[in-house]
C-alpha cells in the first residue's frame, strides 16, 4: 500500500492508502523522498486550474528514486535519483513542440495537476518529465530547486544581463532568496528589494550587494541613482510593486516577471518607449533546464532555505506555506 495526501477543490487534505501503481509504457514509478510545497499548489487545492479532475494528489517539486520502469524505458535506470518539476510532460505534436519549444506546449502536463504529484510515497511520471539529481544534493535541497530554483535560474540566464550589470531582485522570499543567490553567482551587482528593513542582513548574506527598503524609500529612484537596473527580477506576487519599479529600469532594461499575480501591471507606453524598456514573463523550464539548475547549484553552493514536515502533516505544511511566514521553502519528507 502507499500513503497519499488527496486534494479536493476547496476541502482539507485527506490521507488515503492506495495500491502501489504500475508504470505504463514510457513512464517510471518514483519512490518519493521529498516534495516541496509550492504556492502554485493552491491551483490544485482550491480548484484554480481549468479542467482539473479530482481527487488529485498535489506536488510538482518532487525528488525521489526510480522504483520501477515501464515498457520501452531505456534511458533511465532503476535506483536512479530523479526529480519532477512543473514541466510534467508535453504532447510533442503542437506547433510549439514541433519547434522544440516544449516549455510552451499547448497541452503541457503538470505534475499534481494533470496527474498525481508528489504528496505521496509513490508516483508515476512520464520519462519526458524526469531530471537527474546530482548525488551531492540532498532530496530536501533538490526539491525546491525543481520549481523555485529553475524559475529564477532560468529567468536570469535568459534575461540578457551580463556579469557586472545591476540586477534587482524584488522580494526576499521563496523565489527571491534563490534569485539573489543565483544573481550573485552569475556575477551581477545585486540589489535586493523588500518591504521593511528586517531582511536586509539576510539579503546581503545571500549575496546582495545592497538592500533597498521599499517601505521607507522610493525603490525606483534608488535604482536610478545607481544608473538604472539592467534587469529587475520580480519574484514577489504583487502587481502594484512591479508597476512601481518600472521607472527603476535603465536603458534597454527589462522587468522579468516570475511572481504570479492576477491583477494587472500598470505601465504607460511612454515608460516603455523612454529608454527602450521591456516587460517579459517567464515560466520555469523543461527538465534539461532543471538539470542545469541542479548542477549549477551543486557547483556554486546555491541552496534553498527549508522547513520540513512529514507527509502526514501536509495540511500543516501547506498552511505554513500559505501564511507567508516560512523561511523560505516548505518541504514534505517521506
Amino acid at each position: 500500500m502507499k500513503v497519499a495526501q488527496i486534494a479536493k477543490a476547496g476541502a482539507d487534505f485527506e490521507i488515503v492508502e492506495r495500491e502501489i501503481p504500475k508504470p505504463d509504457a514510457g513512464h517510471v514509478r518514483i519512490r518519493v523522498q521529498a516534495c516541496g510545497v509550492c504556492h502554485s499548489d493552491v491551483l490544485t487545492k482550491e480548484g484554480g486550474w481549468p479542467g482539473i479532475q479530482y481527487p488529485r494528489v498535489p506536488g510538482h517539486e518532487v525528488a525521489g528514486i526510480i522504483d520501477e520502469l515501464g515498457a520501452g524505458v531505456s534511458a533511465w535506470k532503476k535506483g536512479q535519483r530523479v526529480g519532477v518539476g512543473w514541466h510534467g510532460g508535453q504532447d510533442g505534436t503542437c506547433p510549439s513542440c514541433r519547434r522544440g519549444d516544449f516549455r510552451n506546449c499547448r497541452n503541457l502536463k503538470i505534475a499534481g495537476i494533470s496527474y498525481d504529484g508528489g504528496y505521496q510515497e509513490y508516483m508515476v511520471a512520464p520519462v519526458e518529465a524526469l531530471a537527474a539529481i546530482p548525488e551531492s544534493l540532498t532530496d530536501v535541497e533538490a526539491a525546491p530547486l525543481l520549481c523555485a530554483g529553475i524559475t529564477t535560474f532560468n529567468a536570469l540566464r535568459h534575461s540578457g544581463a551580463l556579469p557586472g550589470d545591476l540586477v534587482a531582485v524584488t522580494g526576499v522570499g521563496g523565489l527571491g532568496h534563490l534569485g539573489i543567490q543565483f544573481a550573485n553567482k552569475f556575477g551581477y551587482k545585486v540589489a535586493a528589494i523588500g518591504r521593511g528593513s528586517d531582511k536586509a542582513a539576510l539579503a546581503k548574506k545571500l549575496g546582495a550587494t545592497l538592500y533597498i527598503d521599499s517601505k521607507s524609500t522610493n525603490a525606483a529612484e534608488e535604482l536610478q541613482k545607481l544608473g538604472g537596473a539592467q534587469v529587475i527580477l520580480a519574484t514577489a506576487p504583487s502587481s502594484k510593486a512591479m508597476s512601481e519599479l518600472i521607472d527603476g529600469l535603465g536603458p534597454n532594461g527589462k522587468l522579468v516577471v516570475v511572481g504570479a499575480a492576477f491583477d494587472p501591471i500598470e505601465v504607460t507606453p511612454i515608460q516603455l518607449i523612454s529608454g527602450s524598456r521591456a516587460i517579459e514573463g517567464w515560466s520555469s523550464g523543461i527538465p534539461a533546464d532543471s538539470e542545469d539548475t541542479l548542477r549549477f547549484a551543486e557547483l556554486t553552493g546555491v541552496r534553498p532555505m527549508t522547513e520540513t514536515y512529514p507527509l502526514e502533516k501536509a495540511a500543516e505544511a501547506y498552511a505554513r506555506m500559505m501564511s507567508g511566514k516560512a523561511q523560505f521553502r516548505v518541504v514534505l519528507t517521506m
